[in-house]
């Protein structure tokens, strides 16, 4: 069979010259060397390879790949240091490539230089770094928050309570008496109340009066400030009066004389009373802290107001005097408690005067549309009724109040919650109520005492 010649183009050829084609000469008995240039030739490994008499010639394959094929990225540098490398006849090798010695050759390439892919960080590695120590801390926070949450005395020393309020009577008791009248605070007292809820304006004429309003329209039917009259001049009780929080329901008296809380400071010395300041009066704040002192009552008067900028006043006015959370406190009190830093705070507030969010929308109207009401009573209901926070409060000499409570479900809520004590405009109700469930009452009071230590 006669052979033709096979010629190929060869990577790098043996004669050294650059683009020159090689060939196998007809007729050869064994593998011979190929041609190169002009009439060089030798016979190379006869006997071994390719034999006479085949019936054609193949191309050797190459053997399998050991690692993988290189990134998509990693090609062009590849086949730039390819470039550069080659030899004599790397015209013909970039002009002719074969797809398999490419690939060999680029992995071959990228194992050589170490292409610096190959030790960089990884990415994912890294983030899953990071994530697990954040789980881990978070983990290790939420463990400590809710350790201390339950035992908070491992780091604070409780307020020792100088009275227990266990049952309050707003305006004095103003579902049975007319408001803060002389009348209604002796039949608080009759009742056993444990203190009275006032609230405080101030006369023209300097004199400290007991009144919610400042202006006299509601409870006297007369339209004028009491910042406007002198003490003196003070008009009377209407002879009815609509209960705030029972709407429909009346109180009656046969005393409808407004009381100076001098009168109120003299008649009833050792009496807890809670004094709330509703305004930024200044004048009204040093006088009712000038009282407080005159009478030696400062451990048993509390300072009470919605608005910080007054507390913050009244405490400079009397720091003597425990107070109450503000509004804005309270909120704060709430956020630290959801976000597990209350156990590591300081509380400077010893009580914690709130309102049941049950009596939103029934009793309580805080908003004039209905929606909003029923959104703040489902809000604060969830927010607030948490008896972890009650009971961390109660261990940490903080006396837990409610208001204004007015029906024995709403007085079970309270005291279930473990609350110290509930502030009513019925006190007789109230105090049949625990004399009736001694149970809760007595749960409350241990909780309390329970707390007693020596001041923060």
């Amino acid at each position: 069979m006669a052979w033709g010649s096979l010629s190929y183009t060869p990577a790098t050829s043996p004669c050294g010259g650059e683009g020159e084609a090689c060939s196998i000469p007809r007729g050869s008995g064994g593998l011979v060397s190929p041609q190169c240039g002009p009439g060089e030739a030798g016979v190379r490994g006869a006997g071994k390879g390719l034999k006479v008499g085949e019936p054609e010639l193949r191309e050797a394959s190459l053997p399998p790949l050991p690692h993988p094929q290189p990134s998509p990225a990693a090609w062009p540098q590849a086949r730039s240091r390819l470039s550069r490398s080659q030899g004599c006849g790397g015209d013909q090798w970039r002009s002719q490539p074969s797809p398999a010695r490419q690939s060999a050759e680029v992995v071959q390439s990228i194992r050589n230089s170490g292409v610096h892919a190959a030790g960089a960080p990884r990415g994912g590695e890294a983030m899953s770094a990071v994530l697990y120590y954040a789980l881990a801390a978070l983990g290790s926070y939420v463990l400590l928050s809710v350790f201390f949450l339950r035992r908070p005395r491992l780091l604070h020393t409780p307020w020792a309570p100088a009275f227990l309020p266990r049952l309050g009577a707003h305006r004095a008791g103003s579902g049975e008496r007319l408001e803060h009248t002389l009348e209604a605070m002796e039949n608080s007292m009759a009742q056993r109340s444990d203190f009275l809820e006032l609230d405080c304006q101030l006369t023209r004429d300097g004199v400290v009066v007991v009144s919610h309003d400042e202006n006299l329209s509601r409870q006297s039917g007369v339209n004028r400030d009491v910042s406007s009259l002198n003490f003196e001049e003070l008009p009377l009780y209407k002879e009815e009066l609509e209960v705030y929080f029972s709407p429909g329901h009346f109180a009656h008296g046969t005393d409808r004389h407004m009381m100076s809380l001098e009168d109120v400071f003299q008649r009833f010395p050792r009496l807890p009373m809670s004094v709330e300041i509703k305004s930024v009066n200044e004048e009204l704040i040093h006088k009712v802290a000038g009282l407080v002192r005159h009478f030696g009552r400062s451990e048993i008067t509390i300072w009470a107001s919605e608005k910080s900028s007054v507390m913050r006043k009244c405490r400079a006015a009397n720091p003597e005097m425990p107070f109450a959370f503000t509004i804005s406190r309270g909120l704060w009190l709430v956020l630290v408690y959801y976000l597990g830093l209350l156990p590591f705070v300081r509380i400077p507030e010893r009580f914690f005067i709130c309102f049941l969010p049950s009596i939103i929308n029934r009793t309580y109207f805080p908003f004039s549309r209905p929606g909003l009401n029923k959104l703040a009573a489902v809000v604060s209901k969830w927010l607030i009724m948490r008896k972890s926070l009650i009971q961390h409060l109660e261990q940490r000499g903080v006396q837990v109040i409610f208001w204004c409570l007015n029906e024995e479900s709403d007085f079970e809520a309270a005291y279930g919650l473990g609350a110290t004590g509930v502030i009513t405009d019925y006190p007789t109700a109230l105090r049949r109520y625990l004399d009736n469930h001694r149970g809760a009452a007595q749960t409350s009071e241990a909780l309390t005492l329970s707390s007693v230590s020596l001041p923060q």
